[in-house]
Formats: C-alpha cells, sequence, structure tokens
C-alpha cells in the first residue's frame, strides 16, 4: 500500500475505476486506488462528492493541508470495521477517571522514555545534554505519583520544555529556539515541528481508522468535538521516533535550512521545495523497519503504530494491559 502525496492543483474526479488528478494545463495523473492507504493533499484541489463517494468506498482517508503547508483537516470515511462492544469499552475507560489515568500515564511514560532515548543518543555523540537527562529523569519519577490527568499534563509538558531547551545543543545550525510555539509558529524550528508532527498525526489517524477504535475518544487529552484526539495521544509516543529524529537528520546533514523558510508579519512557514523534502524523507522512514522483540519479524515504523493500536485495543477489552511503545534499539 502506498501514500500519495499529492503537490499539484487540478482537480481530482472518478474516471470509471481509478481516481485521477488533472492539472490546469490538461496533464493528469491516476491514482492505484487499490493500492492507495491516504491520500495528502498539499495543491488547490476540488474534488466532486463522486470522487469523494468512491473514495470512502475503498476506506481512503484524505488528509487536506492549506497553502502554507499547515495541516487543515482530514476526509475520514465511514467505518466499515465497527465494534459496539470495543466502543462501550472505550467509552467507560474514558469516563471512569482512575481507567483514563493510567492509560494516560501509559502515554506519557512511553513518550518521555522514547525522548530520553533521543537524547541519550546525542550524549554519546558528544552533545551537551547531561543537564537535560537529569533533569528528564526526575520529571519522570513523578509520572506515576500523581493523582490527575490535569497534573499529568502538567508533567508532560515540563519536560518537552526540557527537552526543547537541549536542542540547541543537539542541532549543528544556529537556531533561535526557547519555546514550542503552534499557532501560528514563529520561527523555522516551530514551523518544522508543526509540519512533521501533522505528518505523523495524519499517519496515526489512518493506521486508527484500520483499527476498531474510534479517534474521537481519548485518554491523555481531552476528548473534543472538532478533533481526532486519540491521534494526539498515540501521536505522542511516537513523535520523538518519527518526527524528532527525523528533524534532526534534515537539519545537521543541512538538507534544510534558514534559506528553506520565510516569514510573514506573525508566523513563520516552509517553501514549497522544503516541505517535499521532507515529505520524501518522512515516507522512506515510514517504511523503515525494524525486527520486533515479541513477534520475531520485521515490521515497519508505520505499522507499529497499527501494532499500538491493537495494544490499546486489548487492554480495553481487559485482555492485556497496555503498556506504552519504548524504543528498544
Amino acid at each position: 500500500m502506498e501514500s500519495y502525496y499529492l503537490f499539484s492543483n487540478g482537480e481530482l474526479k472518478r474516471k470509471d475505476n481509478v481516481v485521477r488528478l488533472t492539472a490546469p494545463d490538461g496533464n493528469f495523473k491516476d491514482l492505484k486506488v487499490e493500492m492507495t492507504r491516504e491520500i495528502f493533499l498539499f495543491g488547490e484541489v476540488s474534488l466532486n462528492t463522486k470522487c469523494l463517494n468512491y473514495i470512502g468506498q475503498l476506506g481512503i482517508p484524505v488528509h487536506i493541508f492549506n497553502y502554507y503547508g499547515f495541516y487543515s483537516g482530514s476526509y475520514y470515511p465511514r467505518e466499515s470495521n465497527v465494534s459496539g462492544e470495543l466502543l462501550v469499552a472505550q467509552v467507560s475507560h474514558y469516563a471512569d477517571e482512575k481507567k483514563r489515568h493510567d492509560v494516560a500515564i501509559q502515554f506519557v511514560e512511553s513518550a518521555s522514555f522514547n525522548i530520553l532515548r533521543n537524547l541519550r543518543y546525542y550524549r554519546q555523540r558528544g552533545k551537551d545534554v547531561d543537564a537535560a537527562m537529569d533533569e528528564i529523569k526526575s520529571l519522570r519519577r513523578k509520572i506515576t505519583k500523581t493523582d490527575n490527568i490535569q497534573e499529568l499534563m502538567g508533567i508532560e509538558g515540563n519536560i518537552r520544555k526540557v527537552y526543547y531547551r537541549a536542542w540547541q545543543s543537539i542541532i549543528n545550525q544556529e537556531i533561535d529556539f526557547e519555546k514550542r510555539v503552534k499557532r501560528p509558529p514563529d520561527n523555522m524550528i516551530n514551523t518544522l515541528i508543526s509540519y512533521v508532527n501533522s505528518l505523523v498525526y495524519s499517519s496515526c489517524l489512518t493506521e486508527i481508522y484500520k483499527t476498531q477504535l474510534n479517534p474521537a475518544i481519548s485518554y491523555l487529552h481531552s476528548a473534543g468535538e472538532r478533533r481526532f484526539s486519540l491521534c494526539l495521544d498515540i501521536s505522542e509516543v511516537f513523535k520523538p521516533l518519527i518526527a524528532d529524529r527525523l528533524i534532526f537528520s534534515m537539519l545537521n546533514k543541512n538538507i534544510i535550512t534558514e534559506k528553506d523558510f520565510e516569514k510573514e508579519a506573525n508566523f513563520c512557514y516552509m517553501k514549497k521545495e522544503a516541505r517535499q523534502k521532507i515529505l520524501q524523507a518522512y515516507d522512506i522512514r515510514m517504511k523503515e523497519t525494524v525486527k520486533h522483540r515479541d513477534l520475531g519479524r520485521n515490521v515497519s515504523y508505520r505499522h507499529l503504530i497499527r501494532l499500538e493500536c491493537y495494544k490499546l485495543i486489548k487492554h480495553l477489552m481487559n485482555d492485556k494491559s497496555y503498556e506504552g511503545f519504548k524504543i528498544w534499539w
């Protein structure tokens, strides 16, 4: 299965049993829908209900980004893989404060562990991150002692603040990055983080769709009316492995530099060519494989996300307690 990343402007429509993107000059590209996992739209693309219905029947999520490359939203096809029993279990675990807290703890435990693995990697390469590691270890000891989600979110936020401060030592370019600013991102690093994190979020949504989980019912993040908050939970676990490592690699190899960004008034955005470079690297990274400790076979980074969903399902159905993904290599 392939992910399609479409930057061209034009019209996306169904033609017989294919989906065709026709550019304003008449050139077209046919998507092999039977081999399509998801579609990312970055250009100005119009599409009709006939096309959406066809894409929906095939179970293909469509992720939409605006002119500046910021995530706008996703078309989430009607769920065909539905379990009423799981939905009840998912809701009851959210409604029960202790059950919700137990799951949320695992998300923060594993995310912070993976953050430490990133820092350890760079410490071994001579980067000055010892103080950050010590501070994060101290904060991690408080995770299981929290009484509620608000306290837990506070610790998670403090861990990320310490982690982001250490980026000055990790990245080999001169960067102006003191704190995380999201809406809108105000500098090169914040723009990179927002862009790559939105790719991870979209991939998590696609993988959740392939399971029986409801993406709107979450545990660490509050279930919101206008967002798929379970994607936020699961993406927290994988951002250190997928997003952060990709950002470090692109910057330290000078594949992406300050020249790839534009500033307008109070926000910063990436040029189209830079976004395409990152997408290419992201797609390659998601196809990378690692030998799974329990399965005894190679699985892709993308499939690790799906496996995380299955682990959560087992927990919700009282088959096996959930333990968040932790980098083991």
